[in-house]
């Protein structure tokens, strides 16, 4: 009997030792369950053309801080980054996003500059239901009629835009309206949108000239413009086109003289400030959602940004950075990649950090925080680089973005 216990009591040893490994190994992949073992985001974006300042290179460069800063890896598991140009062409970015879904096994895409390539690739991140987060195009579609459960929008739209600048530009005076509008879906969207806020403050549209992407002669335009005798001339266009835009209006002397007009950037970045100088700037007003010189957080950042890329960071840029953490955290909170799992820590995560304070993103996908009026300011105002704007207003997110209440969102609750 003694023999047969000590033979015995070996065996039940192992078969626990046996059976705790196999639980320890099943808990360990109930815990964290990430397909592949590597968690593979994307930037889609214009990396060579008119938007190439405003998001391209800056923005992978964000997301790429995002990433060392996590650690490089989410649960153990690596993290790797995509990058591709989608020239401004929705056909391009959405053979790369099916691509980049159906044998590059990304799990997210980030960024995807202009509107008519982030539409695109919508509609195949819809297909293949995978989480996409938008930092650079406008069209507040995404978050409306077009909205989808793992699409966040995360920085700023059409209507944030201009509810903020033309309801400050009309309620100072500035009620006559003509638009120098670039010709597709963001421009269309960010002038229409203007239109109501101008309409809606008693204001008037005088008329409106479109004009293509990277339009080079923008000489016909600014003269039907001035020809109208609009008190504000509204730029519903972006990058590129926009600092085109501005410079041909002073040589032409619409800025100036006794029947001067204002401009109105609907649309303007640190970058088209930087590019255009503040002497041909100074005055103008514009909405962003971020300034690197707005606290002691933004500026460590944008300080850090600027070491890479010897120019200070915009809204864009500094929230590619900020969705990308958050994003991040979610996974590691979720414990997997799983996009639903992952949209749901998301949602239910508020954003604190230098982007945003008390941010949330709403069943619709609209992350709401809150949005910045600023005036350009002179050169004799500005004291040290890139010190451009004076802070005119601070509008809460439930002020400055579309109600929830009016979205067409069909996930919405009515």
């Amino acid at each position: 009997m003694p023999r047969l216990f000590s033979l015995q009591f070996p065996l039940r040893q192992c078969a626990r030792a046996a059976l705790s490994a196999v639980l320890a190994l099943a808990g360990a992949s109930a815990m964290a369950q990430i397909s592949d073992d590597v968690v593979r985001v994307g930037i889609l974006s214009d990396l060579s053309g008119p938007f190439a300042d405003i998001t391209g290179p800056g923005s992978v460069a964000a997301i790429q801080m995002a990433i060392d800063d996590f650690g490089g890896q989410v649960l153990g598991k690596k993290i790797e980054l995509f990058t591709a140009d989608h020239q401004n062409k929705a056909d391009i970015a959405s053979s790369k996003a099916r691509e980049w879904f159906d044998t590059g096994k990304v799990d997210a895409i980030m960024d995807v500059a202009v509107s008519a390539p982030a539409l695109a690739v919508l509609e195949v991140a819809k297909q293949k239901d995978k989480v996409i987060v938008f930092n650079g195009p406008g069209i507040d579609r995404l978050t409306g009629d077009l909205c989808m459960p793992s699409t966040v929008h995360y920085v700023y739209d059409t209507y944030a835009l201009a509810n903020v600048t033309a309801s400050a530009i009309t309620e100072r005076g500035g009620k006559d309206w003509f638009f120098i509008t670039a010709d597709y879906a963001f421009g269309h969207s960010l002038q229409e949108q203007a239109a109501a806020v101008v309409t809606a403050h008693g204001g008037k549209v005088l008329g409106a000239a479109r004009h293509p992407i990277g339009a080079t002669d923008f000489a016909s335009f600014l003269l039907s413009a001035q020809s109208s005798k609009a008190q504000v001339i509204g730029m519903a266009n972006a990058g590129g086109d926009t600092v085109n835009t501005i410079k041909a209006a002073r040589e032409f002397g619409l800025t100036t003289g006794k029947n001067k007009q204002t401009l109105a950037g609907l649309l303007m970045y640190i970058n088209d400030v930087h590019a255009i100088g503040l002497r041909t700037a100074a005055g103008l007003m514009l909405t962003e959602a971020f300034y690197w010189d707005m606290n002691d957080e933004t500026r460590a950042w944008s300080k850090r940004y600027f070491e890479k890329m010897k120019k200070m960071p915009n809204m864009s840029q500094a929230g590619a950075y900020s969705s990308t953490m958050h994003y991040l955290k979610a996974v590691q909170a979720a414990k997997t990649d799983d996009t639903a799992k992952v949209m749901a820590q998301m949602k239910a995560t508020p954003i604190n950090d230098f982007f945003a304070k008390n941010g949330r993103i709403r069943e619709d996908g609209r992350m709401v925080h809150d949005m910045y009026l600023f005036q350009v300011k002179s050169q004799a105002e500005s004291k040290y680089p890139w010190d451009y704007y004076k802070l005119v207003a601070t509008v809460p997110g439930d002020k400055a973005f579309l109600p929830l209440s009016q979205s067409k969102c069909p996930m919405v609750k009515k």
